[in-house]
């Protein structure tokens, strides 16, 4: 089997028992027994529950990273594109995020360099929406706004009525096209 396809199988098995069953769930046996391989075989891929863990935090960086830098390099601007992302774009991002945060709720297998990593992740939109605007208290509503936006999506919380939702992406864009630093 390709490995890109079983280290995915892996993940995907991993992602799946920390939404189903939190933390607590997570065994090396169970991982690789929902990802149909061998200990061995899961062994060789990630060798401990801390490498499970960091597996799943760098696919979400993954992704992350696609949106930071789409968010600079295109013209629509950070603002457009963290509104644009603040909801899941897919049942399979939803999960994702979920999971990272239900395996956040561990330290003890979370290894200092995968911890790092989840608080560049989350405080990286701050920093591009400061640098891009030229007023610090706009560049905070909007990240709260859309981090607001994002946890309440991914815990299946009620949503507000889109159309809602497109008006308050409208004035927080106004109001940052007001303050925006030339590019």
């Amino acid at each position: 089997m390709n490995v890109s396809t079983t280290r995915d199988r892996i993940l995907d098995a991993l992602q799946d028992i920390l939404i189903d069953e939190g933390h607590s769930g997570v065994t090396l046996e169970a991982v690789a027994r929902a990802a149909s391989v061998s200990k061995g075989g899961l062994l060789y891929h990630f060798p401990s529950k801390a490498a499970l863990i960091t597996g799943l935090i760098e696919r979400l960086s993954a992704l992350a990273e696609e949106e930071f830098r789409e968010a600079v390099e295109s013209g629509e601007g950070v603002v457009r594109v963290f509104l644009r992302t603040s909801l899941p774009r897919s049942a399979e991002e939803r999960e994702l995020y979920w999971s990272v945060i239900a395996a956040l709720r561990s330290k003890e297998d979370m290894p200092e360099e995968a911890a790092e990593l989840v608080r560049y992740l989350f405080t990286r939109w701050g920093e591009l929406l400061h640098e891009e605007l030229t007023d610090p208290v706009l560049a905070e509503i909007i990240l709260r706004a859309g981090d607001g936006l994002y946890m309440a999506a991914i815990a299946g919380l009620p949503q507000p009525d889109p159309q809602l939702t497109q008006d308050v992406f409208d004035r927080l864009v106004e109001a940052s096209d007001k303050v925006r630093r030339p590019r």
